[in-house]
């Protein structure tokens, strides 16, 4: 086994800050300086887990799995059907949560505390967690208590586990930085839209609600497109730059509604 280096180590330290660390910031701001309510930010996470990770995943099974469609045999397909499954999904819940679990504290707080808790879950199940899966496995390699680990397993057991391990000695250290910097941009990019879709329904206005729709696919269109053939840099910073262009959407451009009742 190959000693992990330290910029290897700081970086998936770094990406366990930004996809555990920020939304748990974020969501204390907004809950003492703001007033938004806890419950908003679990409403979030909620939706995320049941139209993402539960009913999302259902259809990826069925087109992805059953149907065999992939990024090799209909690439165009494939990538507008994984933003679309994505927006619509994501979008409805986020939809559905607001008109109906968040119809008494419906404002722009809540709005963001949704946001924080839709993306952080997101973030804290696909980054955070694989970060510390990453870190405890690469302190066990430097210490030489993996090595040890793996004597005592059968020789075809310590092949399949020894080609596993080799990625996070083979990746560049660099890379370990990306998953942070692609988690932080993606809650940014949540508390965006949830903003966008509160702004819609508090003001009845249904383009605004489908614009939403249309940022999510967008963004998430152009990000699986991309994702193989352009650098993890410029995909991140791609990624970044829509989803501070969606923030200046939904704060600076979408009229305000602060103070109009929702509608039903």
């Amino acid at each position: 086994m190959q000693t992990i280096s330290t910029l290897s180590i700081i970086g998936t330290i770094f990406t366990i800050i930004l996809s555990i660390g920020f939304p748990i910031a974020l969501a204390v701001v907004a809950g003492k300086k703001y007033k938004a309510k806890v419950s908003s930010f679990f409403i979030g996470a909620a939706t995320f887990l049941i139209f993402a990770m539960v009913l999302e995943q259902i259809l990826h099974i069925i087109v992805i799995g059953v149907l065999g469609l992939n990024k090799d045999s209909n690439p165009w397909i494939y990538y507008i059907y994984a933003g679309a499954a994505a927006a619509i999904f994501e979008e409805t819940g986020r939809l559905l949560a607001m008109k109906l679990c968040m119809k008494k504290n419906l404002d722009k707080p809540n709005a963001v505390m949704y946001g924080i808790g839709h993306g952080g879950i997101e973030a804290i199940l696909i980054g955070g967690l694989a970060a510390i899966s990453n870190l405890v496995t690469m302190f066990m390699i430097n210490s030489g208590a993996m090595e040890k680990s793996l004597a005592v397993l059968p020789a075809d057991v310590q092949g399949v586990t020894m080609q596993q391990l080799e990625a996070i000695w083979t990746t560049p250290a660099h890379i370990f930085f990306a998953g942070g910097i692609e988690r932080f941009s993606a809650v940014l990019l949540h508390i965006a839209l949830s903003v966008i879709i509160y702004k819609g329904i508090k003001s009845g206005k249904k383009q605004v609600i489908l614009l939403a729709y249309g940022v999510h696919f967008l963004v998430d269109t152009i990000v699986v497109a991309i994702a193989a053939s352009l650098s993890v840099w410029v995909v991140e910073a791609l990624v970044f730059a829509m989803a501070v262009g969606t923030l200046a959407l939904a704060f600076k451009y979408l009229p305000d509604v602060d103070g109009v009742p929702a509608e039903n």
